[in-house]
C-alpha cells in the first residue's frame, strides 16, 4: 500500500502531456521485441508511448489489419469510432481515421468532436444493425466499431479496442487474427500503409458525423425507469472522474428532468484532481476506495446524518465501469452486482422467465446464492465480457457482470441494449433501486447478507515469470494433487468455465465455504489470486496462503 493512497495527486505524480504525445509519434517500436509488439488482452491493445508499446506505428498497423479483417468477414457497413479522455486517445483516433479514410471505409465520428463512452459505441453499432428488433449479425451493410481507450489505466497509457457487428468486445479468434496481421505489417513496413494526412482529413467523403450522445441518451428510458427516479426526487451526484461520460450526465439530467449534479465536470488528461490508487498511481478505477476517495468524502454524513446526494456514482475514463456510493460508503462491486441482479430479475416482468444470469468465475459466490434462491440459471464464464455477448444478443442472458465493476443488462422489454459493459446504466440503476424500493443498494445488500451469509473477498498478486504464467494458463485438474483447501475438502478443480466450457486461462478451486482462482497477468510478471470465504477474513487469509502454495506446487 502506497503511503499516499487516497490522497490528491501532487505535481510530481502527473505525466508530462507533451512528452507522452511526442513519444507517440517519435518512438518507433521494435517488432522483434515481444514487449513492443501488438498484443490484445481481454480489452484490446494497451500500453504507453513512452515504453514503445502504444505508438503511431501500432495504430497504423492495427487499423490496417482491422480493415483487412472486416473485408474478409464481409463487413462493409459503417464503422463507428469513439475515444476517451486519455492524452493518447485523440492522436490514436486521428491516426486510425487517416488509415480508414484512405481505404474508403464509411466511418462515423462524434458530431460534437468530443468524447464517446464505450457503451455509446456499442449501442450505435447494434442500432445500425437493427436493434432493438430485427438484429442482423450477418449479411451486407453490417456495422462494427473501434473504441480508443485504455479504460481505467493510468494517464500515460493508451488503448485500442475492436467491436465487431455484435457490438461487444471481439473474441479471441478475431483479436488473434488482427494482432498477428498487425505485427506482420509492423515487420513489413507500416510506413507503406496508405493514409490521408493533413487538414483535409475530416472532409473526406467517407467520414460522416454521428450524434452518439443524443442517440444513446434518448433511449435510456427503454432500459432504466427514469420516470421512477424523477418522481421520487432521488438526488444524484455523478462523477465522471474526468472521463468520457462528462457531457452525457449533464444531458441525462436535462433530458429526463433529474435532480442530478455532475460532481466534477473537469477534463484534464493529466488527471490532477484524482486521488492516488492503492499503489500510488493515478488510476480512474471507480471500484477502488482510494481512487474514489474524494467522492466518498463528499458523501460522508454531516452531524445531522445528511449527505448532499442520496446516491453518488463514478465512472472510469470510457464509462464502461461503475462505482456506487451510498451514505454507507463505496459499495464493493460484487455486493452491488448481487443487489442489481436480484432487483432486475424481480422488477423486469417482460424479461423471459428463462433468462439466465451471467457472471465471471472470479465474481462473488454471493451471486450464486442469490441466483439459486430466485431459481434462475447461472452462467459462469471466464474473465472477459465477450463471453456474455451471445446471451445478451438473444435475450437468453438478462444480465452479465464482472467482479471488476463492469456489467450490462437488457432493455425493459427483454431485447438487447449494449453488448459491452455500460457503467452509465449501472449507475442509474442504483437510483432506480432506491426510487422503487425506498432502500439504497447498500441497505439491500445487508438484507442479502442476513439471508445468504457474509463473505470476505479479495484479490492479491504473486510473482511469476513468463514461463510460469504460460504453465499456469495450461494447467489441468490432474496437476493439482491437494484434496483440501484451508481445512475444507475440495469439491471442484476447474480449468474450464462451467457456463460455456471455455478455458479459463488458469485454475479455480472450490470448497463448500470458499474458493480461489489463479490467473496469469497479461501485462506484469505476476499471477492474480482471487479468493472468497464465507467463514470470515481470517479464513480468507488461510485460503490465500493455501492457494499460493497449491499453485506453486503445480508450477514446480
Amino acid at each position: 500500500m502506497h503511503e499516499r493512497a487516497g490522497t490528491v495527486a501532487l505535481p510530481e505524480d502527473l505525466i508530462d502531456i507533451d512528452d507522452v504525445i511526442s513519444a507517440y509519434y517519435d518512438v518507433e517500436p521494435d517488432p522483434t521485441n515481444v514487449d513492443q509488439r501488438v498484443a490484445f488482452g481481454t480489452s484490446g491493445h494497451r500500453g504507453s508511448s513512452l515504453d514503445g508499446k502504444f505508438n503511431e506505428a501500432h495504430i497504423v498497423a492495427i487499423t490496417a489489419a482491422i480493415i483487412e479483417y472486416r473485408k474478409s468477414q464481409g463487413i462493409d457497413g459503417p464503422l463507428f469510432i469513439g475515444r476517451d479522455t486519455h492524452a493518447l486517445s485523440e492522436p490514436a483516433w486521428r491516426t486510425a481515421l487517416e488509415v480508414l479514410a484512405a481505404a474508403g471505409v464509411d466511418t462515423r465520428i462524434d458530431s460534437r468532436g468530443s468524447y464517446t463512452p464505450t457503451p455509446a459505441v456499442s449501442v450505435a453499432i447494434l442500432g445500425a444493425n437493427g436493434a432493438p428488433g430485427a438484429l442482423r449479425t450477418q449479411g451486407p451493410g453490417l456495422a462494427d466499431g473501434i473504441v480508443v481507450t485504455p479504460s481505467h489505466n493510468p494517464p500515460r497509457d493508451g488503448g485500442f479496442k475492436y467491436n465487431p457487428p455484435h457490438g461487444g468486445p471481439a473474441d479471441s479468434d478475431a483479436t488473434g487474427w488482427i494482432a498477428a496481421r498487425a505485427n506482420e505489417i509492423l515487420e513489413e513496413g507500416w510506413h507503406r500503409v496508405p493514409r490521408i494526412i493533413g487538414s483535409s482529413l475530416l472532409d473526406s467523403p467517407s467520414i460522416q458525423e454521428f450524434n452518439y450522445l443524443k442517440y444513446y441518451v434518448d433511449q435510456l428510458d427503454t432500459v432504466i425507469d427514469m420516470e421512477a427516479i424523477r418522481n421520487a426526487g432521488v438526488r444524484i451526484g455523478a462523477d465522471p472522474l474526468g472521463g468520457a461520460s462528462v457531457d452525457y450526465w449533464a444531458a441525462i439530467a436535462e433530458r429526463y428532468g433529474l435532480d442530478l449534479t455532475v460532481v466534477n465536470p473537469v477534463v484534464d488528461p493529466a488527471w490532477p484532481f484524482m486521488t492516488l490508487d492503492w499503489d500510488g498511481k493515478i488510476r480512474m478505477d471507480c471500484s477502488s476506495p482510494y481512487a474514489m476517495a474524494s467522492l466518498r468524502e463528499a458523501m460522508t454524513p454531516d452531524a445531522d446524518g445528511n449527505t448532499p446526494y442520496d446516491i453518488a456514482t463514478g465512472n472510469d475514463a470510457d464509462s464502461d465501469r461503475h462505482g456506487i456510493v451510498t451514505p454507507d460508503g463505496l459499495m464493493n462491486p460484487n455486493h452491488f452486482l448481487a443487489v442489481a441482479i436480484e432487483y432486475l430479475f424481480t422488477h423486469r416482468p417482460q424479461w423471459s422467465d428463462q433468462a439466465a444470469v451471467g457472471k465471471t468465475l472470479v465474481s462473488s459466490a454471493l451471486i450464486d446464492r442469490v441466483v439459486g434462491a430466485m431459481d434462475r440459471t447461472l452462467v459462469e464464464v471466464p474473465v472477459g465480457f465477450k463471453f456474455f455477448v451471445p446471451g445478451l444478443l438473444d435475450g437468453s442472458v438478462g444480465f452479465g457482470g464482472e467482479e471488476s465493476a463492469g456489467a450490462s443488462f437488457l432493455r425493459k422489454d427483454g431485447t438487447v441494449w449494449s453488448t459491452d459493459k455500460d457503467g452509465i446504466i449501472l449507475a442509474l440503476l442504483a437510483s432506480e433501486i432506491l426510487a422503487v424500493t425506498g432502500k439504497t443498494p447498500s441497505q439491500l445488500h445487508r438484507e442479502q447478507v442476513d439471508r445468504f451469509g457474509a463473505s470476505a473477498y479479495a484479490r492479491i498478486d504473486a510473482p511469476a515469470n513468463r514461463e510460469q504464467k504460460a504453465k499456469l494458463a495450461a494447467l489441468s485438474p490432474e496437476d493439482v494433487s491437494a484434496t483440501e483447501l484451508a481445512g475444507d475438502p475440495i469439491i471442484a478443480k476447474l480449468v474450464r468455465a462451467p457456463g460455456n466450457d471455455a478455458p479459463i486461462g488458469g485454475l479455480k478451486v472450490t470448497t463448500e465455504f470458499a474458493w480461489f482462482a489463479a490467473r496469469p497477468s497479461g501485462t506484469e510478471d505476476v499471477y492474480k489470486i482471487y479468493g472468497e470465504s464465507f467463514k470470515g477474513g481470517d479464513h480468507l487469509a488461510e485460503v490465500q496462503e493455501a492457494a499460493k502454495a497449491l499453485v506453486s506446487d503445480a508450477l514446480s
